[in-house]
């Protein structure tokens, strides 16, 4: 054994002669026989059966994803339309207004079917309840005038899914009370 010269490890250098035919044919027949014994591929093999399953679940969860996302600008569509309503006293072409205040508030093919209306109701809660327009409402105050937006785009899924079927409509419908 040999001993450190000034905290310092003696270095050590290694020959060797490669074959400038590279590996035979005879040192190929033995690693394939040797394959079944073999324990250095065993991770690769695992992450091959294992990507599958990984896929299986991520596609439905990335779709899940953006279906919800799509659904956010189809309510962000419908209330951009009734914020156009808001602002807007109604008149004859109030109805196309507000739809193309629907479409033009994001870049997705939306529509807003059934087009927009203008109502007379009474609040009930989190609702509005059609009554006829100069009534009393239950509360005692004066049926007020809303306009009702909707906004739908239909959504394919990736993959057909039991959740998504092959096909959903996304809608959204906003109330407000424009005097």
């Amino acid at each position: 054994m040999r001993k450190h010269v000034g905290g310092r490890s003696p270095v050590r250098t290694e020959t060797r002669i490669v074959r400038a035919s590279g590996a035979g044919p005879r040192r190929w027949l033995e690693r394939l026989r040797s394959l079944p014994n073999s324990v250095g591929g065993g991770a690769a093999v695992e992450f091959g059966l294992a990507v599958p399953l990984l896929v299986g679940l991520l596609v439905p969860v990335a779709d899940l994803g953006i279906a919800y996302s799509q659904k956010i600008l189809v309510d962000q569509a419908a209330q951009a339309g009734a914020q156009y309503a808001a602002l807007h006293p109604w008149h004859s072409n109030s109805a196309t207004e507000i739809a193309n205040a629907v479409t033009s508030a994001t870049t997705l093919p939306i529509a807003a079917t059934p087009a927009p209306r203008q109502i007379c109701g009474c609040p009930s809660g989190t609702a509005v309840t059609e009554a006829t327009c100069g009534s009393t409402c239950s509360n005692s105050e004066t049926a007020g005038y809303y306009v009702v937006v909707n906004s739908q785009l239909p959504y394919t899924p990736v993959l057909p899914y039991s959740v998504l079927g092959d096909s959903v409509t996304l809608a959204s419908q906003t109330t407000v009370r424009i005097r």
